[in-house]
């Protein structure tokens, strides 16, 4: 605010040195001549009539023409223009005629150019002079206000402007810059508290979600160990044990660990996948490995598969277990028919096509299944699941350099991986 306050002092300093200029340049301006200097040139050349050549040494400050009483033009002065030749020319131009008397005779006039208009001409010269002058220099106190108000009001409100849209974009590092005698200096200081309020929270909320990730990782990866010994206990009770009906509980026990054990993985993968961690070691190995993995899943006898293209395929054997083991599950939960798994080739691609005939997916929802914690709404009710075996199926498909294409086909639904070949 001092510097407004400077600023407002300036501007009323230079409009009364404004007025003060317009009120000396304007004032009062004394006529050329006086009467009493006309009243001697008379006499002088009445006294001179006879002798018109001595005029010329008469005393005088104006031009001068000298006219006999008949209208003759006897004397004019240097500087006379040269078409006044009679008394009517000269009171056209606007010059003063002054009688020359002789005791009652009328001897000529005298003519001299209007003190009163020369008067009025100066003055008009001074009046546009100073209304130019003051023109000009309104004009330079408003470009000065102009030029005040764009940086000291204009330039920090578009500061601001581009400082809340870094803020909105999530730039929160970068501090807003304030000036010394800012006008706005306590509302751009609140908004620079505000940025760095924003950060601190935006990093508290950062470092949480990191934690809970972290947390989600550990306990799933805790969970496996004992589910592990679970599954083992129950084998152990199976072989030993001649009770079908102990062993039908033991096996409902088996299966509702195996349950827990595909969703701690689906969990861990999905955490360590957003911490950045979730390892995946692509290497050269042959095609023949599917066919083994989808025995390795089919514990249904549900699956019906073509033969294998031989061929080279770069890919994490472990992951693309999970990946296809996850699809073939889904299969049994959702659809409970025979899945056919065909292959193709596509270009730089080994197309595994896994598809079943259980009705589909509805067209709405198969836009987001592969998005995180989705589920479908028609056949989801009832069954188990968490929404991520799509979503990390996808996942590493994306870091084999490979794709999950899904959709609809012949009343079913059909998953397609997209396995890259070996160069």
């Amino acid at each position: 605010m001092k510097g407004y306050r400077r600023f407002l002092a300036a501007a009323a300093l230079f409009l009364t040195g404004c007025v003060l200029l317009a009120a000396w340049l304007t004032g009062r301006t004394q006529l050329a001549c006086d009467n009493v200097m006309l009243n001697d040139l008379v006499h002088s050349v009445q006294a001179r009539m006879d002798a018109p050549e001595t005029i010329g040494s008469i005393p005088c400050e104006t031009e001068l023409l000298v006219f006999r009483s008949g209208g003759e033009r006897i004397y004019a002065s240097a500087g006379v223009p040269p078409e006044i030749g009679t008394e009517q020319d000269a009171l056209r131009q606007g010059w003063l005629c002054m009688a020359v008397t002789d005791g009652g005779r009328y001897l000529g006039s005298v003519a001299v150019p209007d003190p009163g208009a020369a008067y009025y001409a100066a003055m008009r010269r001074r009046l546009v002079l100073t209304t130019a002058a003051v023109c000009g220099l309104i004009f330079l106190l408003l470009a000065g206000i102009g030029l005040y108000l764009r940086q000291r009001v204009v330039q920090p409100f578009r500061n601001m402007q581009g400082f809340a849209v870094r803020v909105a974009q999530g730039d929160l590092d970068d501090p807003l810059m304030m000036e010394q005698d800012n006008l706005f200096g306590s509302f751009t200081e609140s908004f620079d508290i505000m940025r760095e309020e924003l950060r601190d929270a935006k990093r508290r909320e950062t470092a949480l979600r990191q934690r809970e990730k972290e947390l989600a990782a550990s306990l799933s990866h805790d969970i496996k160990t004992p589910v592990t010994g679970i599954r083992l206990i129950c084998e152990l009770l199976s072989v030993r044990t001649e009770d079908s009906y102990l062993r039908g509980k033991l096996a409902d026990i088996d299966r509702k660990a195996e349950q827990i054990r595909v969703l701690a993985d689906d969990l861990l993968t999905s955490a360590l996948e957003e911490l950045g961690e979730m390892q995946v070691q692509c290497r050269d190995i042959a095609s023949s490995v599917l066919a083994e993995i989808c025995k390795e899943h089919d514990t249904r006898g549900l699956v019906r598969a073509e033969t294998v293209p031989e061929c080279l395929i770069f890919a994490d054997r472990s992951r693309l277990s999970q990946v296809i083991g996850n699809l073939i599950s889904n299969s049994y939960k959702y659809a409970g028919t025979e899945i056919s798994v065909r292959y193709t080739f596509r270009g730089q691609y080994l197309a595994m096509e896994i598809a079943d005939t259980g009705g589909g997916i509805p067209e709405e929802e198969l836009t987001h299944i592969k998005e995180k914690y989705y589920r479908g709404k028609r056949n989801s009710g009832g069954k188990d699941g968490s929404g991520l075996g799509l979503y990390i199926a996808d996942a590493l498909m994306q870091r084999m350099d490979g794709q999950l294409i899904c959709e609809n086909r012949g009343g079913g639904f059909c998953a397609a991986l997209l396995i890259r070949l070996s160069h």
